[in-house]
């Protein structure tokens, strides 16, 4: 019996059980049950970074473009790192699950949380170091300092940020997706409170310009002690792995995945802020302007990385339960959901496309600038959308490397050499327009060829992999399991001999 029980899996078999169409509706059904918390959790979450962004771009055109530098910084040397190592958790988490070996869950998380501590020490280097690198950079000394002051407040919060990633996959793969949705909902409002406080509250308060990234990282904190605590005290104990010298082995397996993640994950996120390194080398308004585009393509983006991180559990699932059937059905309609999501937001920002960027910025050059390029912000919400959900396919089967590729090419290769041409080559003259038409071929480029990947997939192939690893870490859990009762044996021994406890002592 699965441990994610849907009703699909308890109908009787007949003559109709397995037809197409009844297969479409229900993995639709469940995949939007799926998504629906999971699209809370990340806007809510989201909106602990953009809240930051708000409250400090009306304090002036000077400190939004300095938050949004910091928050590029941020994104690119730290935020980007951790989502991509944590993604390695979408291959390994979902399956181990509905395996015969769902502690498995547990050490996984452990292990990769090790992972992670060991990756933040070099980001704190730089982080703390950020304005001399951005003075390298070529960056307005005034910017340049007012961003790494940013990122030294937004560090307090590094340590949470990369625990909540753990803590939410580790939730997400057992089907717990409403607990980090209750927790982030009850945060995000404390969120808003405190920017409100440290940056335009009463002068006890107020801290201005650095009370946004104080707010945020004492917001990631309170999400990470909420998750800790609901965890420990309401979530059943049959994922959770003893601690033990087990955390500390298989590492390999995790870097040479997560390396491959980073590289799908981080690539692309990194695309995104070259661009608005680019967009800087334009002038305060243009930044100002990509800030307010980034932090709206961005928003809209949470629909389909919701849908794309419940594809990858339920997919995951699918396969430790080897039905492989199921889980080619589950991608198809993944991609059309995507669609069909992707055409809400392009309606959305071009009803709305002259009065957007209030919502940001008063000035009236950003408005009219972020009212231009809107357009193709809307233009290119498809294949957004669907290369976000062939990204969670390909991270369910552990193709990691290939979404890698697919990036890298389309990013690195196509997309930004193209925008930069059009956005600074004389003959073009478009400016920030002309790197968000180079933005638009990449993902037209990506959301081609992944789509063509996962439809071509081999699903009975992807169930045999699976059962694979799971079988090479059986004799590993096992040896686990010998050392934990063999220490709990020399604990009893010691406890009769009158030393290890505090009453032998």
């Amino acid at each position: 019996m699965p441990r994610i029980a849907e009703n699909v899996d308890y109908q009787p078999e007949g003559p109709d059980s397995h037809q197409p169409s009844k297969m479409y509706l229900e993995e639709l059904a469940i995949l939007v049950k799926y998504s629906i918390p999971v699209f809370g959790t990340h806007v809510f979450e989201y909106s602990l970074i953009m809240a930051s962004v708000v409250s400090i771009g009306h304090l002036s055109t000077i400190s939004l473009a300095a938050a949004t530098l910091g928050s590029m910084t941020a994104s690119v040397s730290g935020y980007s790192i951790l989502q991509g190592l944590a993604a390695t958790l979408d291959t390994l988490l979902p399956s181990a699950w509905t395996s015969d070996k769902p502690e498995l869950v547990g050490l996984w998380s452990q292990r990769m949380a090790v992972v992670m501590a060991a990756t933040l020490i070099p980001v704190f280097a730089i982080w703390f170091n950020a304005e001399s690198l951005l003075l390298l950079l070529r960056q307005e000394p005034e910017v340049a300092q007012l961003a790494g002051l940013y990122l030294k407040w937004a560090s307090l919060g590094l340590p949470a940020y990369a625990f909540n990633l753990i803590s939410r996959r580790y939730f997400q793969c057992q089907g717990l997706f409403a607990i980090p949705t209750r927790i982030i909902l009850v945060i995000a409002p404390i969120n808003v409170l405190l920017n409100y406080l440290l940056v335009w509250g009463p002068p006890a308060l107020r801290l201005g310009f650095i009370g946004a990234p104080i707010a945020t990282s004492i917001s990631f904190n309170l999400v990470a002690l909420a998750s800790l605590l609901y965890g420990a005290l309401f979530v059943d104990s049959t994922a959770w792995h003893p601690l033990s010298r087990r955390s500390f082995t298989s590492l390999g397996i995790l870097v040479q995945l997560g390396l491959s993640s980073v590289g799908q994950v981080a690539s692309e996120w990194w695309s995104w802020e070259l661009i608005g390194l680019a967009a800087s080398q334009l002038g305060p308004v243009s930044l100002a302007a990509q800030s307010v585009l980034l932090i709206s393509a961005s928003c809209t983006y949470q629909a389909p990385f919701a849908l794309s991180v419940a594809t990858s559990v339920r997919i995951g699932n699918l396969l430790g339960e080897q039905n492989a059937r199921r889980a080619g059905v589950a991608s198809n309609v993944a991609i059309l959901l995507a669609v069909v999501v992707a055409a809400v937001w392009s309606t959305l920002f071009l009803v709305f496309r002259t009065h957007w960027g209030h919502l940001f910025n008063d000035d009236p050059h950003v408005v009219e600038l972020v009212a231009s390029i809107l357009p193709l912000v809307a233009l290119f919400q498809v294949f957004d959308g669907t290369s976000g959900v062939t990204a969670g396919i390909l991270r369910a089967r552990g193709k990691q490397f290939t979404g890698a590729l697919l990036n890298l090419s389309a990013y690195y290769i196509v997309g930004i050499p193209f925008g930069i041409l059009l956005a600074f080559s004389p003959r073009f003259d478009l400016k920030l327009a002309g790197l968000w038409i180079g933005l638009t071929v990449s993902l037209v480029y990506c959301s081609v060829f992944s789509t063509w990947l996962c439809v071509r997939t081999d699903w009975e192939r992807e169930v045999r992999k699976v059962m694979d690893r799971l079988a090479a870490e059986r004799p590993a859990v096992k040896q686990g399991a010998e050392e934990a009762v063999e220490e709990a044996g020399e604990e009893r021994d010691g406890a009769r001999r009158g030393y290890g406890t505090v009453g032998g002592h």
